[in-house]
């Protein structure tokens, strides 16, 4: 049996007897082990920067459900904090950011932006040694638009000043996204010399949009990062995420030169199979509210998951990361359905 992962193989658009199986956010609050090693850290920020708790965080999910591939535990407010914003995070309320930086200092620490994330590499490289060849190891980023709302609002909860931002001052947003673009390149330039054998860029901001800003400020720089990794001499397949893009989803994948495109929960079956006819995989698109509830609806949804796209390159994920408060049965369900392994019930017990 060939030791290439699953997940690889589906990203050079092959199709398996079955989807590789992985979640957006496996690794974390859904866990007790992780809980449990979290107190252990004074902040958030600490604990991601921290390899040795960050590559446990990771490993975690790995241990109790057979998942195809890991996801390293970072977050994407570490850009920002890399180029000399401040970021903290508020118990209860998640991410506050300080003041925007001039742009003229944000340029200034793109070039060594990625040493102040050494610690990110250190946990690719632990983590790659831990995890079975046959499991795939995937880095991310955050993507230009999306960390560009936090840094211009100060926090995640509400972005209409940053789109109002992105009409009344389009110079200085681009020149903001140029930054962003330079840095989330080379951040993910290391990632994969580190031992991540897929990349990801989440857009989760990606709502909302008239089309022709969406190609400004998503297509665009999506297409320029994917560009300046590849000429970093790095191959390493890459998975485009424009969550709640909608209808400009087909568009996206047309134009940005990804392996694969993930997939939010309103995505049609026609709408990935539109893709998968351009010669690219797709991932998604299980709702995570319904993954938390359980019962028959939720089976059947996996089921007609697996009916309407696993006929072409598939990737099985979730439209949105699993939810704090999900039971770990729902995961192991769900896993063992696509994979035909049970979960390790015992693993952190």
């Amino acid at each position: 049996m060939s030791q290439t992962p699953r997940l690889l193989r589906v990203l050079a658009g092959e199709t398996l007897d079955r989807p590789p199986v992985w979640f957006m956010r496996q690794a974390g609050r859904s866990l007790p082990e992780y809980r449990v090693l979290r107190e252990k850290a004074p902040d958030f920020i600490a604990f991601c920067l921290h390899p040795e708790m960050a590559a446990e965080a990771t490993l975690q999910p790995m241990r109790r459900f057979p998942m195809d591939a890991a996801i390293v535990f970072a977050d994407i407010l570490l850009i920002p904090l890399a180029l000399g914003q401040d970021v903290w995070f508020e118990a209860g309320e998640g991410p506050r950011l300080g003041a925007l930086p001039p742009i003229e200092a944000l340029r200034d620490a793109v070039e060594g932006s990625t040493a102040r994330l050494a610690n990110v590499g250190e946990t690719l490289a632990r983590v790659r040694v831990e995890l079975e060849p046959e499991r795939a190891l995937i880095g991310f980023a955050g993507a230009p638009w999306t960390v560009a709302t936090y840094m211009l609002e100060g926090r995640g909860s509400q972005r209409e000043s940053a789109r109002t931002y992105a009409y009344a001052h389009p110079e200085a947003l681009d020149a903001l996204l140029d930054v962003l673009v330079d840095a989330t390149a080379r951040y993910l330039v290391m990632q994969a010399r580190a031992g991540a054998q897929v990349l990801k860029l989440f857009e989760s901001w990606a709502d909302n949009l008239a089309e022709d800003v969406f190609e400004r400020i998503v297509v665009g720089p999506h297409r320029r990062i994917v560009e300046q990794v590849r000429a970093a001499g790095v191959d390493t397949p890459i998975i485009g995420f424009p969550r709640s893009a909608g209808a400009l989803v087909e568009g996206y994948a047309e134009r940005v030169p990804v392996q694969a495109v993930a997939l939010d929960t309103q995505a049609s079956a026609g709408l990935g199979r539109s893709i998968q006819a351009q010669g690219k995989a797709i991932q998604g698109a299980l709702d995570n509210l319904l993954l938390r509830a359980g019962g028959p609806a939720l089976e059947a949804r996996v089921e007609q998951l697996l009916a309407q796209w696993a006929s072409g390159p598939y990737i099985f994920n979730l439209g949105h990361g699993v939810m704090p408060d999900t039971p770990i049965e729902h995961i192991a369900r769900v896993v063992e359905r696509v994979t035909g392994k049970p979960a390790n019930r015992l693993a952190a017990e």
